[in-house]
């Protein structure tokens, strides 16, 4: 070898490996740039969202003392109780249990009090009782008794057949019971039924038999009582006595039981109510005058008034839960649909897999379109194309799906190509088919990381305000969707529409009210999602 070649070599071996000097000062220098950059962020976030539940709150109205007088006597209590349970995971375990369940039995309850309020529940009775109850009774009993005369496609018939009769009967019939007992049979019944079973299988027979009948009693007698001391109608009283309270109870029923250490979590929810009751009383005794705020029951519950003081946000509520309901099922099916099929079936090579290509980059184009363009796309095919109508729920749902169906393919399609090669080929081995694979196999343990995508698309979909412009979907309404071709509001419209409001209170006041309700709707769904994907991931 020549001495040039060897030169040659030498540079070219520096040139492949070539970190530049030896220090450590760069690469502390990169982590706490980055670090500081990070804080930078999330303080200046924080800062605002502050300012913003301030004026929610309505503290400028409130004595200076009035705060650490509350934060003493709710934070000490509180605080103490999660040092402790910061030391003790069992404990710590039963704190998460316990607030997810409430978040999520709330999140539930609002959902199912949505479907009661958009929808006719007299309708709904009849679908279930002659066509989902039977239907589902003879593919639990199939599954029980393994039973091959009741196999897939005979509860699926029993289905089609029961909707059909129950669609016929809703004009003959004319006389139904009342919608809390209506609640009581198509919710209770099961939640009864299904805690049972879980009580039964632990404890016996007799057990499970006193714990149906109990949900079912207690979600009556707590549900009417809650109405009548709430004011809410009985059918919602039923609904937030099934959920969150009659899962919330037979949880702590099995920590009591299962867990010695955990169930010392359960005197969690005891101290922030102490906390609650002793800042109640001493600023009462003081005399101090608390906050006036614009988020209330009253703010919640109510529909929009021409008035600061009686404006509400709950027709954009009930429109906002329909539409991003809608558009889950919507995008959540078509997406993971898409993904699967360009993972696991589309061709790969040939005229196939160059139209396979195309549309792979054109999915990825289309996931960095801005949202106004979705708009105007909803705007010519559901509304000009179509003929839906300006501004309904089901062409808002629609728009949104489109708008984040490409980050739901992309993120389903990057969460089944993490699966290994090798849990396919295993499969293959032992028999499966292609479908059994994917069923069985790629889909379970992709489902992590096809949620995380759909979380983060669902939060982007709820807080869009531009497409909602261009479809017409009001920024105002009075009176809740209850149906999928009226119009609906949403609150990222109210708040748009508060916005520009000549009157000092809405733009400060209430805007700020809506702007924390819909931060909260949105950081609770997102709890509840993460949390049951996590637990998904762990059980896998």
């Amino acid at each position: 070898m020549t001495a040039d070649s060897t030169a040659t070599v030498d540079s070219t071996a520096a040139g492949d490996t070539d970190f530049g000097e030896v220090s450590r000062l760069k690469g502390v220098a990169f982590e706490y740039l980055t670090l500081g950059a990070s804080l930078v962020g999330i303080v200046a976030l924080a800062v605002l969202l502050g300012y913003v539940a301030a004026d929610a709150i309505g503290v400028g109205a409130a004595d200076p003392a009035w705060f650490p007088v509350v934060l003493l006597a709710l934070a000490a209590p509180t605080l103490g109780f999660l040092w402790y349970a910061a030391r003790t995971p069992d404990v710590l375990d039963v704190i998460e249990g316990l607030s997810v369940r409430v978040v999520g039995g709330l999140e539930l309850a609002v959902a199912l009090v949505v479907l009661f309020v958009v929808t006719d529940v007299q309708f709904l009775f009849l679908l279930y009782t002659v066509g989902v109850l039977p239907a589902a009774g003879l593919y639990l009993y199939g599954r029980a008794t393994d039973d091959s005369r009741v196999d897939f496609p005979v509860p699926l018939a029993v289905l089609a057949v029961g909707l059909l009769a129950g669609y016929l009967l809703k004009g003959p019939i004319d006389t139904y019971p009342l919608d809390s007992l209506i609640g009581l049979w198509m919710l209770g019944v099961p939640v009864a039924a299904s805690l049972g079973a879980r009580w039964r299988a632990r404890a016996g027979t007799a057990v499970g038999l006193v714990v149906g009948v109990g949900v079912l009693a207690g979600a009556a007698a707590a549900g009417y009582g809650l109405a009548a001391a709430s004011g809410l109608g009985p059918e919602v009283g039923v609904v937030l006595a099934l959920t969150p309270g009659a899962f919330l109870l037979s949880y702590a029923g099995e920590v009591a039981l299962d867990e010695p250490v955990g169930r010392r979590g359960l005197l969690f929810p005891v101290a922030v109510l102490v906390g609650l009751l002793a800042g109640r009383l001493l600023v009462s005794a003081l005399g101090l005058a608390g906050p006036e705020p614009w988020i209330d029951w009253g703010f919640l519950t109510s529909a929009p008034s021409r008035f600061a003081e009686q404006a509400g946000l709950y027709p954009a509520i009930i429109g906002s839960v329909f539409i991003i309901s809608l558009v889950a099922m919507f995008s959540f099916v078509f997406g993971v649909g898409c993904a699967v099929y360009l993972e696991e079936y589309a061709p790969e090579s040939g005229y196939g897999g160059m139209v396979t290509n195309v549309v792979q980059v054109n999915i990825s184009n289309l996931a960095g379109v801005p949202s106004v363009v979705y708009g105007l796309l909803g705007l010519g095919i559901f509304v000009n194309l179509v003929g839906l109508g300006f501004g309904i729920v089901l062409v808002a749902a629609m728009t949104l799906s489109l708008l984040i169906l490409p980050i739901v393919i992309i993120s389903a399609q990057e969460a089944i190509r993490s699966v290994p090669d090798s849990q396919r080929q295993a499969a293959y081995g032992m028999g499966a088919t292609r479908w059994q694979t994917v069923k069985s196999v790629v889909i379970p343990e992709a489902l992590p990381g096809i949620l995380t995508g759909s979380i983060l698309a669902l939060g982007r979909a709820i807080g869009e305000t531009a497409p909602l412009i261009i479809i017409g979907l009001p920024t105002t309404i009075f009176a809740a969707p209850t149906g999928l071709f009226q119009k609906g509001a949403a609150m990222p419209m109210q708040i748009y529409g508060w916005a520009f409001l000549p009157e000092e209170a809405f733009r400060e006041g209430v805007l700020a009210a809506g702007v924390v309700t819909l931060m909260v709707v949105l950081l609770s769904i997102n709890s509840v999602a993460i949390y049951v994907r996590n637990n998904y991931q762990r059980g896998s």
